[in-house]
């Protein structure tokens, strides 16, 4: 039995959302109870965004996450400093480390430092950070299958980013490799 609850958080223009909503349809793709919540504010690029997601094998009852987070997947040193009391004793939390310059000050939970905008730059688009991130929480979680984020990745974003698929996939490959 598995229940994943996922705050995926940095600034607006990050991929955040898109992180959240990757994960969301990809475990609707593999008919798993999925939830996803959107939470940003008016100022959306630049400002602080963030998204909850549940990835379950039993339905989802409420979409709200309240300080029992399984992962926070954290973009920037905000977001850090906001969300790593809201992960759960024994549960993960991802830092970006080409943005944050702190350390996490909890021992009872897994750090994974992940320098998300520098690897998808050396992939050839710093834009791919949110994917670098996922594919690292989709190797340590085995959540979903890659093949069902790039099918979701096809369906999320249709047509007019097929040609972004290619260096996606390479930033989720990178990710899973640099776990």
């Amino acid at each position: 039995m598995f229940d994943e609850k996922i705050l995926c958080a940095g600034f607006g223009g990050q991929g955040v959302m898109s992180l959240g909503q990757l994960l969301a349809y990809a475990g609707m793709l593999e008919d798993k109870h999925v939830s996803w919540m959107p939470s940003y504010g008016p100022e959306m690029r630049g400002g602080t965004a963030y998204c909850s997601v549940m990835v379950s094998d039993t339905p989802v009852g409420s979409p709200i996450i309240s300080g029992d987070a399984t992962c926070a997947i954290v973009m920037n040193q905000p977001s850090l400093a906001k969300f790593e009391d809201a992960v759960g004793p024994g549960g993960i939390l991802m830092v970006n480390s080409s943005l944050t310059d702190s350390k996490a000050i909890r021992e009872d939970i897994t750090v994974y430092y992940i320098p998300a905008l520098d690897l998808a730059t050396e992939c050839g688009n710093g834009q791919a950070a949110n994917m670098i991130m996922l594919g690292a929480y989709i190797t340590i979680t085995r959540i979903v299958s890659m093949t069902s984020v790039i099918e979701a990745f096809k369906k999320v974003f249709g047509s007019k980013a097929e040609r972004l698929l290619p260096i996606n996939e390479k930033a989720l490959k990178k990710g899973a490799d640099v776990i």
